[in-house]
């Protein structure tokens, strides 16, 4: 995750204390030394919608063996005790889970900052008022378009709507929500659209997506945008980013899943300042690239442990086995054992990149999706053989 606010305007945010922290340089386990990963529970497979681009392969539907609301709470005692500061709930879609404000609350009360990923349709007022009753820090909503375009994606015509009036019920209660956003090519023309919907609305954040080629989303490889329109978008997220700045307008803009995005961002600043491109060199250092497999962890519904929620066809363990954080310390598995160190195992343009330091690789589930190699360079990057120096 890039927070391009961050980078750019030097702002401080939640986030940024887990990202860019000095003690976060060099964990192997966690999000700074002594410190548990950021932990992705795909609490429940159950989604009422059916998204196009979904790596849970989610539906409408009931799925077996689904881990019960006692051996959630077991869970989360497991990741007080591994000192894990944040638990994203995610699906499917997390508010199809009947027990899962009780969840949260239990997870809160623990003092682990909990946070919701969602597709937002189920959020009435009185959800959003539980939620921030709970203590809930941060509510993701996603959408994938304006109007038709978000409902095409989504599955469900209305969807847009329902999503929209589900943020504006968090914000009527002060809960702090945002705007989640995955760009490809059917979607990247609305990114000006987004953005005046970010100021329309007050939506105080937003993530913006690279889309990664798993579950049903390993169908779209050809759906993604090219390296030049990637670009493009970074081009124009920063120039709106500088814009809400000038403008006194408080917003978190950030982008998640490509790691090339810290790199652009860096390259940018030293051509028109230089200044401030030193300090986001040091904290894109800091942060490491991407950290799957160390700062970021994935439970599924049925207990199983990944390195990231897109890396599902990867198990380390199960919870309902052996605690948490037995499991995500134990180096026998080859690719946690990789993921801690991967550098020398890297290959083609990420082996001789020379930013390899601060983005280690980029996303992994992306190069194994298209070329069968774990290892290989991810096909998303877009900086070209002279901005990495292969030339």
């Amino acid at each position: 995750m890039i927070s391009v606010t961050k980078l750019l305007c030097n702002s401080d945010n939640y986030g940024d204390s887990l990202r860019y922290s000095t003690s976060s340089h060099g964990a192997t386990h966690g999000t700074t030394h002594g410190v548990g990963p950021v932990v992705v529970w795909n609490c429940t497979r159950t989604c009422n919608l059916k998204c196009i681009h979904c790596y849970a392969a989610s539906d409408q539907q009931k799925y077996a063996g689904e881990l019960t609301t006692e051996e959630g709470k077991a869970f989360i005692d497991d990741l007080k005790s591994f000192k894990v500061p944040v638990l994203l709930l995610s699906g499917g879609e997390p508010f199809m889970r009947e027990d899962v404000l009780h969840l949260a609350q239990y997870a809160a009360s623990l003092g682990i900052r909990t946070t919701f990923s969602t597709n937002g349709t189920l959020i009435t007022r009185k959800v959003a008022q539980k939620l921030k009753e709970i203590g809930v820090g941060y509510v993701g909503i996603s959408l994938d378009g304006i109007g038709e375009n978000n409902d095409r994606f989504r599955g469900q015509k209305g969807a847009f709507d329902l999503a929209l009036r589900g943020m504006e019920n968090c914000l009527a209660v002060g809960q702090k929500v945002g705007l989640r956003f995955t760009i490809n090519k059917h979607n990247l023309g609305e990114l000006p659209g987004i953005f005046s919907l970010i100021e329309e609305v007050g939506i105080p954040r937003v993530c913006f997506y690279h889309l990664v080629y798993a579950g049903r989303g390993s169908e779209m490889v050809k759906e993604d945008i090219s390296h030049e329109e990637s670009r493009r978008a970074l081009d124009l997220i920063m120039e709106q980013t500088l814009r809400f700045h000038e403008k006194g307008l408080d917003k978190e803009i950030l982008t998640v899943d490509n790691h090339a995005d810290g790199i652009y961002i860096y390259l940018k600043l030293k051509e028109i300042h230089p200044e401030l491109a030193q300090i986001a060199w040091n904290l894109l250092k800091n942060n490491g690239g991407n950290r799957s497999g160390i700062a970021i962890a994935s439970v599924d519904w049925y207990g199983n442990v990944h390195p990231d929620q897109f890396t599902q066809n990867h198990t380390f363990g199960n919870v309902r086995e052996r605690p948490f954080g037995e499991i995500w310390t134990d180096l026998s598995h080859p690719i946690l054992r990789g993921l801690k160190d991967r550098k020398p195992l890297l290959k083609g343009r990420c082996r001789e990149c020379r930013w390899l330091s601060i983005c280690n690789g980029n996303f992994r589930a992306r190069a194994e999706a298209v070329t069968g190699d774990f290892w290989e360079a991810d096909p998303a990057c877009y900086l070209t053989d002279d901005e990495i120096s292969l030339t």
